[in-house]
């Protein structure tokens, strides 16, 4: 009987921390995705910018 309960708690806790590392990993993912879009929009503000020099000349 106690062996049953060590294994269900064996199984509960790796499903636990597998979902933490889960959550975790999707964290960082939708961080970098962020950061890439701040690229890209600090890529486009820079051309904007940019767009009265060329109808000046």
């Amino acid at each position: 009987m106690v062996w049953v309960l060590i294994v269900l708690l064996a199984v509960f806790l790796l499903i636990v921390f597998g979902g933490i590392a889960s959550y975790n990993r999707f964290v960082s993912q939708r961080n970098l995705v962020r950061d890439a879009w701040a690229n890209i929009d600090t890529e486009l503000r820079r051309r904007y910018d940019l767009i009265p020099n060329l109808v000046e000349t």
